[in-house]
């Protein structure tokens, strides 16, 4: 089975165009409670809209899970995304963006838009090859990932449960050196048999990405397997 397979994705170019110069890592650590501050018991969960994952979605991937209500997806797929049209400089703002899609351990492979519900910002899922260094732990796949964002710092990790998966959920901060904001992100790692994969909630800032917290909390309590 391929996931991710698709030609769309929105957002990247204005990143490349964002990115500023990098600023250290901070200590990471562990939260003993939840990483948002409230326990995920009582934490609030977006009204559901469509379910992603499974083959014939819009994004095929190794989970499935609900998204917000009028939240879209759009596949992202790395190959498509390569240039060699013989001008450099379009060339080398192609592999800037194949770039972005990589982090750490894990590929780019879908991108839900929260526009649409009238919000500014992204759930992304990032996917990794089964047999890749940390795959069987899904705390050291997170921290690849967050490790390879260079402005990260503030980490806090805690486990958590849902349904049959046990993973690892983090909040952090990343730092715009451009802008000379600071803004929470929040990300999750899950292993399955088809490899890694961490579903992350950024913002355009903090108060937008407070705002869209609900439709990353419906995202993990109905995480399952894509049978």
């Amino acid at each position: 089975m391929r996931f991710g397979v698709g030609n769309g994705w929105r957002g990247l170019a204005a990143a490349v165009l964002l990115t500023g110069v990098a600023a250290g890592c901070g200590e990471s650590g562990d939260d003993p409670g939840s990483a948002g501050g409230k326990a995920s018991a009582t934490a609030e969960v977006a009204a559901r809209g469509e379910r992603i994952g499974a083959a014939g979605s819009a994004c095929e991937l190794p989970v499935t899970f609900d998204m917000a209500e009028f939240w879209e997806a759009e596949a992202v797929d790395a190959a498509d995304r390569k240039t060699d049209t013989g001008d450099a400089a379009a060339d080398a703002i192609g592999d800037a963006l194949v770039d972005l899609l990589r982090q750490g351990p894990v590929t780019m492979v879908c991108e839900i838009d929260a526009k649409p519900a009238g919000k500014l910002g992204f759930l992304r899922v990032w996917t990794g090859e089964p047999g890749e260094p940390g795959d069987a732990d899904a705390r050291t796949v997170l921290e690849g990932f967050v490790g390879a964002e260079k402005t990260a710092s503030g980490e806090k990790y805690r486990a958590f449960t849902s349904g049959a998966f046990s993973g690892t959920e983090v909040q952090y901060t990343t730092t715009s050196a451009l802008l000379e904001e600071t803004k929470k992100e929040r990300a999750l790692a899950v292993s399955t048999p088809d490899g890694p994969v961490v579903i992350h909630l950024g913002g355009m800032d903090t108060e937008e990405h407070e705002a869209m917290l609900p439709a990353f909390e419906l995202a993990k309590s109905t995480l399952k397997a894509t049978s």
